[in-house]
């Protein structure tokens, strides 16, 4: 009988050589990218094949509620979990020697529950392996170092730097702000070699505390596993040096806020060649029907990659948040850039999603809009050669209307699958509603008196 630590990454080897393996992290990631799952015994874990959770972990809101279940009875049967070896990774924070193990999630008749996150971006994958393609992504990892915030009823500060002074903002790409708050970075980098993530770079944004995170191109669902596991790593890091790492959209009033750049290019399966590119080295059609999906479905999925009220703090003029759907070559102003590159490696960067998304579903949003436009074939507007700041916003400036255009938009949901999409929009309207019945400090101060 095979050892199940022979199926698992050189990393994770490595990690547990020598030494007494204790816990096993059995997990997988909910609508929000949180883990849900069961620690259990090393020695357990071994015995067992699979272990349930109930199907009502994909309708917990982000405050824990639960909304109610679009499909009817909220009888909670339990799903299949079955460990996906390829994902062990270790948890080096932790007191004992523990792996995480990200988990399949299927119903008891052996189908993906469509509703799982991680399903959904491979129901996308798989309807470009259908057409002989490979997606290729990239993402750009933002977020924010902060002081510890015990009372949310208190604005988030900077973390407190080497210097004894306050992290401040307007440094981007300055070595010496980074050196700020150093430790957490070593840690950073420790936690990502001990678990086998390659970090492509790392360096200051223009916030204050805001750092960014470059992982290398891969398969989707690889790097979708490598952010949800990043994120906790993040966390811990710097949680070890007395401050709060979030991935919130908007943390600080009056700073920018935090993105996630995808990306993508597509690759002929057959060839290996990508599909953005002729053989001479100009950009083909193809690219631009890529394009144009992305221009004509990214208001509809917006909901998915800003799914919270705070997320449309992030979409206001002059704080280096693109709020268009233009496209130009090698110009941070538009929402969809062509960066520079050589023919091989030419691709599109969507610069719409948060930092606040379920990387998965950020991955499967934006490849869902490619994939409509190379079916369709149609054409982008014209490349914007100016800023495109200038322009009128095109998106969506709140929660309850982005999911309206998610709601209505019948090839979208047809290519995330409709069990998914009702029970994401049951979800969010229940947050939006709950967000919806709370006074905030700015109508108290304003309105309380002098309405």
């Amino acid at each position: 009988m095979t050892d199940w630590t022979d199926l698992i990454p050189e990393a994770a080897k490595s990690y547990i050589a020598g030494r007494r393996l204790d816990e096993v992290e059995c997990i997988v990631g909910d609508i929000a990218g949180v883990a849900r799952g069961k620690a259990m015994p090393a020695s357990k874990f071994a015995r067992q094949t699979s272990f349930f959770l109930p199907n009502s972990i994909f309708l917990q809101t982000i405050t824990g509620e639960w909304a109610d279940n679009p499909s009817g009875a909220f009888t909670e049967p339990d799903m299949i979990l079955t460990p996906d070896f390829t994902t062990a990774t270790a948890a080096p924070w932790t007191a004992d020697v523990t792996l995480q193990v990200i988990h399949d999630v299927k119903d008891q008749m052996g189908n993906p529950v469509g509703a799982a996150p991680r399903n959904v971006l491979r129901r996308v994958l798989g309807l470009y392996e259908a057409q002989g393609w490979s997606p290729v992504v990239a993402p750009e990892m933002e977020f924010f170092l902060v002081a510890r915030n015990t009372d949310p009823n208190m604005p988030i500060q900077p973390p407190m730097g080497r210097t004894g002074r306050r992290a401040a903002a307007k440094q981007a790409y300055s070595m010496s702000a980074v050196d700020e708050y150093g430790k957490v970075i070593d840690d950073i980098y420790d936690f990502a070699e001990l678990q086998g993530f390659e970090i492509d770079g790392i360096l200051q944004e223009g916030g204050a505390g805001q750092v960014e995170i470059n992982l290398n191109h891969g398969e989707a669902v690889h790097l979708g596993d490598q952010i949800f596991f990043f994120k906790r790593l993040i966390r811990e890091a710097a949680l070890r040096h007395d401050c709060f790492a979030t991935f919130m959209a908007k943390p600080i009033e009056g700073e920018p806020g935090s993105a996630m750049h995808i990306h993508h290019s597509v690759i002929d399966a057959k060839t290996g060649a990508n599909i953005f590119s002729d053989p001479s080295g100009a950009e083909t059609e193809t690219f631009l029907h890529f394009i144009a999906g992305m221009q004509t479905y990214l208001p509809a999925v917006i909901a998915l990659l800003a799914p919270y009220v705070n997320s449309y703090r992030r979409y206001v003029p002059d704080f280096a948040a693109p709020i268009n759907l233009e496209w130009g070559r090698d110009n941070r102003t538009t929402g969809l850039r062509v960066p520079i590159s050589d023919p091989a490696a030419r691709r599109l960067e969507n610069r719409l999603a948060g930092m606040d998304c379920n990387p998965y579903l950020g991955f499967a949003a934006s490849l869902a809009c490619g994939y409509l436009g190379l079916m369709e074939k149609k054409l982008p507007r014209p490349e914007c050669l100016g800023d495109a700041y200038m322009d009128d916003a095109e998106l969506p400036t709140n929660l309850g209307d982005a999911l309206d255009l998610f709601a209505d938009c019948g090839p979208i949901r047809e290519v995330l699958g409709l069990e998914f999409c009702n029970i994401y929009e049951a979800v969010k309207r229940n947050e939006y509603k709950e967000f919806l019945q709370v006074i905030s400090p700015w109508e108290r101060e304003h309105l309380l008196l002098n309405v």
